[in-house]
């Protein structure tokens, strides 16, 4: 029993409730809900949590492990924790009743610790929680309600003969002010795991998969410059020899001022022996011509990045023989929101590098694709990479395209490299970039009238955002000081022209995304 098993019940946030017990210290895993010999895995852990989910239990097709499954683990005495979905499947599954509620609990609610438990140990008897549910579970099988709130009366439980508690709040998300002491105790004090997890152990496991994974030959890797691609490809290099690897950064004219360069010039200091620059940014600019739609915006330039990619993945194997493998830097976000975290998941916007990997007859390499950002960054230290580009924002694999709302041409570009320039001067100034998750610009396909000298003008509206988070799954927009907000606007305007008023996004996510498409 070397660590958690979570199931996944087709929550997006699932894979944050295993990102969660790595934070404590304990190995964890992520497994779909359908896996096969899925009990043999859950009773070698030494502890099972079953994720939220969209789905009602009541409803014939729910995600659901078996009912057989669940009765051994409890004959077991297996540590379980239900949270949100999972909370009601137990209920629903060990003889209690789950019914739809008037109007749902959504967002913050204040939770009533009833009974004391190993679970809320050193927690207040109320406390803020987190709750995205509508259904809730009305009656207990044989158990005890720890918790409530005014919506869902029993808000936690534990069953009386068996350390398997349910929770309808999701204790993963930081909204939940004492969600990671609860899961501190149930993983130390209920489950009494072992502390068996570092980052340093993360690292030095994917060098060893990687290079248990190949099997000779070069492998075809597109390079971005940002933390994620260069991680993966150090990772990569260090696993198979630097010599096998060829990094090809595609500039689709759609990056931020000189941006192709950099990146060029940073992947050479790090010692990567095969590094190509490929120009095919007036390709692009002529695909997208007229286009307005952000997803097939996404589906143009992935379509275009692709072909662009292989036609130079044909030259290069007749100078360095053929390709085996296709090296990628997606993380988990990339493949929740394009549908491809499990079965369940739901697509919410396309990723090129995730569908690169369905298009291209190669073997994948893909080291981090069960990582959050912050965790990526935090290999990437360990594997010394320097921390300015660590720490560098991350930016969209489809670039500013998804930034100029409506159509994209070479003239929005420009004004937006602009804007963009005198954005991040300013929060660097302000000595503030490395708090913000993003801070970008974007201009939206509206003018506004403006006066400048005494004369009328009619130009493009820029929208300022900046956004805090710990792993882009939610963020918060950032109360920036109203006198950087200013001195950001004064210089947009001034310093470009086509500009006569900036905005700034005060959006949470959720509801919205953090890019605009």
């Amino acid at each position: 029993m070397h660590g958690v098993t979570v199931v996944d019940l087709g929550s997006q946030y699932a894979h944050l409730i295993a990102r969660r017990v790595r934070e404590l210290g304990v190995y964890s895993e992520l497994v779909p809900h359908d896996a096969e010999n899925l009990l043999e895995k859950l009773e070698h852990s030494c502890a099972v949590i079953l994720s939220g989910g969209p789905a009602s239990v009541c409803e014939p097709n729910a995600p659901r492990i078996s009912e057989n499954v669940l009765k051994k683990l409890i004959e077991m005495k297996k540590p379980l924790l239900g949270i949100c979905y999972g909370h009601q499947f137990i209920a629903y599954l060990t003889g209690g009743a789950v019914a739809r509620g008037r109007a749902g609990e959504y967002g913050i609610a204040e939770l009533e610790v009833r009974v004391e438990d190993k679970l809320f140990e050193e927690t207040p008897r109320r406390q803020k929680v987190w709750m995205s549910h509508r259904d809730k579970v009305v009656e207990l099988p044989q158990g005890i309600v720890l918790a409530s709130t005014s919506y869902s009366e029993i808000a936690a439980y534990r069953l009386t003969d068996a350390p398997v508690y349910g929770v309808q709040f999701h204790p993963e998300v930081r909204h939940t002010e004492y969600g990671m002491k609860l899961l501190e105790n149930f993983l130390f004090k209920v489950a009494r795991c072992p502390r068996n997890w570092s980052m340093k152990n993360v690292a030095e496991r994917m060098i060893r998969e990687i290079a248990e994974k190949y099997q000779g030959g070069n492998v075809l890797m597109a390079a971005s410059g940002g933390v994620d691609s260069t991680t993966s490809a150090v990772i990569i290099a260090r696993a198979v020899g630097y010599d096998k690897l060829h990094l090809v950064v595609v500039d689709t004219g759609l990056l931020r001022e000189n941006e192709a360069e950099r990146v060029f010039k940073t992947l050479k200091k790090l010692g990567f022996k095969h590094v190509h620059l490929v120009d095919a940014s007036k390709l692009f600019l002529q695909r997208l011509k007229g286009v307005t739609d952000p997803e097939q915006k996404r589906r143009i330039i992935a379509d275009t990045f692709i072909e662009v990619f292989e036609e130079y993945a044909k030259k290069l194997e007749k100078q360095f023989g053929s390709f085996t493998y296709l090296g990628q830097g997606t993380i988990y976000p990339d493949r929740i929101e394009s549908g491809r975290a499990g079965r369940s998941s739901a697509k919410i916007k396309s990723h090129h590098n995730v569908s690169m990997s369905r298009k291209l007859n190669l073997k994948l390499l893909e080291p981090l694709a069960d990582l959050y950002k912050d965790e990526v960054r935090r290999v990437a230290l360990h594997l010394g990479i320097p921390k300015e580009l660590v720490a560098r924002h991350p930016f969209p694999g489809p670039g500013l395209a998804v930034r100029i709302l409506g159509e994209v041409n070479e003239e929005k570009l420009k004004i937006l490299r602009k804007c963009d320039v005198i954005l991040e001067e300013e929060v660097r100034q302000a000595n503030i970039y490395e708090e913000l998750w993003q801070a970008f610009p974007v201009l939206l396909p509206v003018k506004a009238v403006g006066v400048m000298g005494d004369h009328r003008t009619y130009g493009y509206v820029v929208a300022i955002r900046a956004v805090k988070s710990e792993d882009a799954m939610t963020a918060e927009f950032a109360k920036l000081d109203w006198s950087l907000l200013e001195k950001i606007a004064v210089r947009i305007v001034n310093e470009v022209e086509e500009v006569t008023r900036v905005v700034y996004d005060i959006t949470n996510k959720p509801p919205a995304t953090i890019e605009f498409e």
